[in-house]
């Protein structure tokens, strides 16, 4: 039986973990590295130590009400869009409240993690610790991994022919980057149009004398600020939407997301996607589109190779005077202290039963808790992992024979092996794997019951955002205050915008209810519809969060 668990890293996964263990009375142990919480939220200047940290100038590309621990909402006079202080003053809160630091050793780093001997029958793990240079090793029946899958750069420097042997400048890693300082009046190349390449290239066009963005893929935009002005993830994010995804013609709906994608501006003049291209990403960013259209940022092909000064593309053209290579190329998850046996399982999360379990081990005492891209929130992701693996230790939850989950695996496996910087493109539609993880569990809401005996809360579940709270609705680890905190959702978003209040006659109330009304005979026939025929939605495409 499992007692004691280990917790690696005091990240949003470890702090989840560790909360989750304590609620199902398993007695946690959490290991970190550092000398804080927050993981990769934790900004610091340096970049000694390999800690990979968000740059200085980040900002959440999911809202407050999307991204929160289901049982913890944010301050309501948070901002919707969280800079990196403001959400580790949260994760900070969330630590306080549910007293969790007691369980974290910080300063020590999880050496190695090996099955005992006998793990076939105890499913147990000797894990080794280092502190201040002295090993230490520990017994525990189950372990958590939490490190995410920001561990190690990825830096395909082979695929640039040129680079390391005729390059005359400096190149480096997104890793390495803090603020746009040090490229003051430089020619700067950022390759790669993730994230992480669009804020970066927009925030270097202010102080680098010129910037050029490499992209080898279809890439479609998108505002945090969506329709009314609400968050875009909070206006997207619904039962309804995803139901609409489910009920129409395949062809139909992509239609009507190009269609979507186009009405801020026509992609295709700006050089970034086709209406015809069958493999895309999706990132959120309002800036890159004035900066291209200003010129302050030059969209560009693939790099074919580089010279002493000068970047070659694929379409023939040439970059004359580069000083800096930017590499936002993204980073792989080595999890270098998991035994070679155990660590060959996977070679990344669609290994993974349900994106958490090595599905050949004899025993299912080891979780791997984050390793998973969703077209929403990853915190939220994790900490559903995180009840339905601890529910699974504690005896609550069963997982099936390991041949039904390595079929599971097989079916949702990827054909070909893609490269870290094409993870987009292998995004897991939000509300389908949450709601698969918590039916797994035991929490996932029902939208027809509530019909019938609240409906109010049935329509806001349905036609609002999915956020967190809906999971704490019903099952172990319910929540009494998720009620309220659904119905005061957006009362929470408007809150920090209301520094200045201005006469606004209109009263939306009276027709909210006729709409309400209408929508009622469409939620029951929903609700009749998904309860007869349930589908797990894995997305090949990071455009399905529309």
């Amino acid at each position: 039986m499992v007692r004691r668990v280990a917790i690696i890293g005091a990240g949003v996964g470890g702090l989840a973990s560790i909360k989750c263990c304590l609620d199902e009375g398993l007695e946690p142990t959490c290991f970190e590295r550092s000398e804080d919480i927050g993981g990769l939220w934790r900004y610091t200047d340096s970049t000694d130590g390999g800690r990979v940290t968000v740059y200085r100038s980040v900002i959440t590309n999911t809202s407050k009400e999307m991204s929160c621990f289901s049982d913890f909402p944010f301050p309501e006079d948070f901002p919707n869009y969280l800079p990196h202080s403001l959400l580790l003053e949260y994760f900070r809160m969330y630590a306080q409240h549910f007293d969790l630091l007691r369980y974290i050793h910080f300063k020590t780093t999880a050496v190695s993690v090996r099955k005992r001997p006998d793990f076939a029958a105890s499913g147990q793990w000797e894990v080794i610790t280092e502190t201040d240079g002295v090993q230490e090793s520990h017994v525990f029946d189950a372990v958590m991994v939490c490190t995410g899958h920001y561990q190690e750069p990825y830096l395909p420097l082979a695929s640039f022919p040129g680079i390391e042997t005729r390059f005359k400048g400096r190149y480096l890693h997104s890793q390495e980057y803090k603020d746009a300082e040090a490229f003051r009046g430089k020619r700067v190349l950022v390759v790669g149009i993730g994230n992480t390449g669009g804020d970066l290239s927009v925030e270097l066009s202010r102080v680098a004398a010129k910037v050029f963005l490499s992209a080898r893929s279809s890439t479609w935009l998108f505002s945090r600020v969506s329709d009314r002005g609400f968050p875009l993830d909070m206006v997207n994010t619904t039962r309804f939407k995803h139901f609409l995804d489910w009920l129409l013609p395949s062809t139909l709906m992509k239609w009507i997301k190009f269609r979507k994608f186009n009405s801020w501006f026509n992609h295709a003049n700006y050089g970034l996607a086709s209406t015809k291209s069958s493999y895309f990403k999706i990132i959120v960013n309002e800036e890159l589109p004035f900066c291209l259209l200003s010129g302050a940022v030059v969209l560009k092909p693939s790099v074919k190779e580089f010279t002493e000064s000068s970047a070659v593309f694929e379409d023939g053209t040439t970059e004359e005077n580069i000083d800096v290579v930017l590499f936002a190329t993204g980073y792989t998850s080595p999890f270098p202290f998991l035994e070679e046996s155990v660590r060959s399982l996977f070679d990344n999360n669609r290994c993974l039963y349900k994106c958490i379990f090595p599905p050949q081990l004899e025993k299912p005492t080891l979780a791997i808790i984050g390793l998973v891209q969703l077209t929403g929130s990853v915190m939220v992701g994790s900490e559903m992992q995180a009840r339905w693996v601890t529910g699974i230790f504690a005896g609550w939850n069963k997982l099936p024979p390991a041949s039904r989950m390595m079929a599971d695996v097989s079916k949702t496996k990827p054909p070909v092996k893609r490269n870290p910087s094409e993870r987009e493109n292998l995004k897991i539609n939000f509300i389908s794997y949450t709601d698969e993880i918590a039916s797994c569990a035991g929490v996932k809401p029902s939208v027809l019951r509530l019909l019938l005996t609240d409906p109010r809360l049935a329509l806001a579940i349905f036609f609002g955002p999915c956020t967190p709270y809906q999971y704490r609705l019903v099952g172990r680890g319910r929540w009494s205050g998720a009620r309220e905190a659904i119905l005061t959702q957006w009362q929470r978003t408007l809150k920090p915008l209301r520094t200045r209040v201005v006469d606004d006659s209109s009263d939306s109330s009276s027709g909210w209810c006729w709409r309400c009304l209408l929508a009622l005979p469409a939620a029951l026939m929903v609700g009749f519809l998904f309860s007869k025929y349930p589908r797990m939605g894995w997305s090949s495409q990071a455009g399905s969060q529309l």
